[in-house]
């Protein structure tokens, strides 16, 4: 547990702890009976940390050569357990389509059993070019998404606000549905190398 995966691992913290400042409103309303601002900049504030520190675990990781096989694992699992976390909350919420939801989850799955494949065969299958892209849109998508929450949760009333707002969801959605194509064409590339890998053996 190198420096590089510590940094990954308290990525991983952070997922929970979002969700929890995300839901609390839902949770004790009377707490809230003033609105919940306060969570505002908290959610945007570990959103950013997190986010910060997918790049910086693989910055000290190359830097200090730290790279291993476990940090090509942890990596995009720590990732998938952030994105996942965002998408339960927007997807309650009625921001993100239940269906596209549910191809992340499937999507997800079948990178993990691949692998755990090629981890049979001695192989750390990181992160490809497609998948990183997919991972991008993910990201500025959730953060359309966290925009046109904040806005609901200042209560900003004016006409502006609720114009910018449809203008996120609605950006929010076709970001995640061009993520989604690209979360396809990755796993097919992952089922690709699956399968020359087990011609080479």
């Amino acid at each position: 547990m190198n420096l590089a995966n510590k940094i990954t691992l308290f990525r991983i913290i952070l997922a929970p702890a979002f969700f929890v400042v995300y839901q609390l409103p839902g949770w004790i309303p009377s707490w809230f009976s003033n609105g919940a601002i306060w969570t505002v900049p908290v959610l945007w504030l570990i959103f950013i940390i997190s986010e910060i520190t997918d790049l910086l675990d693989g910055i000290v990781a190359r830097k200090f050569n730290l790279t291993s096989d476990l940090g090509k694992l942890l990596d995009p699992f720590a990732d998938t357990i952030m994105q996942i976390t965002c998408f339960i909350c927007f997807v309650m919420d009625g921001y993100l389509p239940a269906i596209l939801f549910l191809l992340v989850i499937y999507r997800e799955f079948g990178v993990l059993l691949l692998r755990n494949l090629m981890m049979k065969k001695g192989i750390a299958m990181g992160a490809s070019m497609t998948g990183k892209v997919k991972t991008v849109l993910y990201i500025v998508a959730a953060g359309f998404v966290l925009a046109a929450e904040s806005i609901l949760r200042i209560r900003a009333a004016h006409n502006i606000f609720a114009i910018i707002y449809r203008y996120f969801v609605i950006g929010a959605n076709i970001l995640f549905g061009i993520a989604i194509i690209f979360s396809i064409v990755s796993f097919i590339e992952y089922c690709l190398v699956v399968k020359k890998s087990g011609k080479n053996d």
